[in-house]
């Protein structure tokens, strides 16, 4: 299968260096790899122009609006072949991750979307994460297991994928493109959730399947949102994107009690109320200012799904699986 790989950059030219050396060495060489920078990167243009891409079908693409959802759309726009796969510039592909990836596809036609592990490094050194059999899924209230880094056993269907680590069957996107509405400068939280929601809803399957495997160094990202450091303002765009998902791609029932989880429970860094009383009284200083966050930002995702639900309908809707697919056997 012809496969277009993307990579959204900024400013960390020397992780681009190893993820683009990563994919020099695939045993299926990509048809085409979507580097797409901002244009004001100017230590990511001066390394691109340096780069040997002998043996690498690069082409560079340039974006002037902040954050990653504007990348990966313009990467998009650019893919050919039968096949999108998508890592983040500090991440390295096993030499065998586009041909695992093919061969999900090739195997099942009602396959929308496959993600892997990604393997976590530290200064260097691999963190010894518990192995987790649940991974990419939640509970019908909402507790989420990701656990995509740390997930083992044979490959299975989940909710959700991993955005260091995934690929999608062109014909299941059609005109789905990641999703504009998404708050955030950089990393713009759960737009991965919201793209295979849509894949989903159009009847789709999503796998994880731990041997795909990229090794991953998390670099700092270029706004609030620290990964396990959020700010408060990152922290009310993180509930905002998530209850935007919730509304749009879950039954309402469900979304109603995942929402009603998000507010009364909660979790540490994502507290409700419940949360923010267990950990206030731990003395955690963030409980309290984390709560008003979560109630805020749970009130803007609902505000923005109501008042956009009939914008751009194209754009949040995948292509929808033949019904000779949907009601094929398995055996």
């Amino acid at each position: 299968m012809d496969v277009t790989v993307i990579v959204p950059t900024y400013r960390r030219p020397d992780d681009l260096r190893r993820c683009l050396d990563a994919l020099k060495k695939q045993t299926l060489s990509p048809v085409r790899v979507n580097v797409v920078r901002r244009d004001s990167d100017a230590a990511t243009e001066a390394m691109l122009a340096a780069y040997d891409a002998t043996g690498l079908p690069l082409q560079i693409h340039i974006v002037g609006v902040p954050g990653v959802v504007a990348a990966l759309n313009i990467g998009l726009e650019q893919a050919i072949g039968d096949v999108v796969a998508m890592t983040d510039d500090d991440a390295a592909p096993h030499p065998d991750w586009l041909e695992r990836i093919a061969g999900h596809f090739q195997q099942d036609q009602r396959l929308g979307g496959v993600g892997g592990r990604d393997r976590i490094f530290q200064e260097g050194r691999k963190d010894d994460w518990p192995s987790q059999d649940r991974v990419g899924i939640s509970t019908w209230y909402g507790r989420i297991y990701g656990n995509h880094n740390c997930g083992v056993g044979p490959p299975r269907e989940v909710e959700a994928l991993k955005g260091v680590c995934m690929a999608f069957r062109r014909a299941a996107i059609g005109s789905l493109r990641f999703d504009r509405r998404l708050r955030g400068r950089g990393a713009q939280v759960a737009n991965e959730y919201l793209f295979g929601g849509a894949i989903r809803l159009a009847g789709w399957k999503l796998i994880y399947d731990p041997a795909i495997l990229v090794d991953h160094y998390p670099a700092a990202r270029p706004d609030s949102d620290q990964r396990n450091q959020i700010d408060q303002g990152a922290l009310r765009d993180l509930v905002h994107n998530a209850t935007l998902g919730y509304l749009e791609y879950l039954p309402p029932t469900r979304a109603a009690a995942v929402l009603l989880y998000q507010l009364l429970w909660g979790s540490r860094l994502s507290p409700g109320l419940a949360a923010a009383v267990i950990y206030g009284l731990h003395c955690d200083r963030k409980a309290w200012p984390g709560l008003r966050e979560v109630t805020l930002g749970t009130w803007a995702g609902a505000q923005t799904w109501w008042q956009t639900r009939k914008c751009d309908i194209a754009q949040r809707r995948a292509a929808p699986l033949p019904a000779a697919k949907q009601s094929r056997n398995d055996c």
